[in-house]
């Protein structure tokens, strides 16, 4: 994702502010993914039993993760609306 996000970030955004967001939310994801992966394999790690409270770290892990894609489309949408003369 971040591949391609980089050389889209310097065709659609005219300013190093704007790439530097454009690429920064999808580090963004990619670093919560990575936590989130770490909870969810610790979690595991400590028990194999189905406990209630591990299951809830992980779900906060994963609205974690959705909370970073949900901004990183809305900072994607709103570049891609100024691209094409929308704003």
């Amino acid at each position: 994702m971040l591949v391609f996000a980089i050389p889209l970030a310097f065709l659609i955004a005219d300013g190093a502010w704007k790439r530097l967001a454009l690429i920064g939310v999808v580090m963004l994801i990619l670093i919560v993914e990575l936590l989130n992966t770490a909870f969810e394999k610790l979690s595991d790690r400590v028990t194999t039993a189905t406990d209630p409270q591990i299951g809830f770290v992980k779900d906060l892990g994963s609205a974690a993760v959705g909370l970073s894609l949900l901004l990183a489309g809305v900072v994607w949408l709103l570049a891609l609306a100024e691209w094409l003369g929308l704003l």
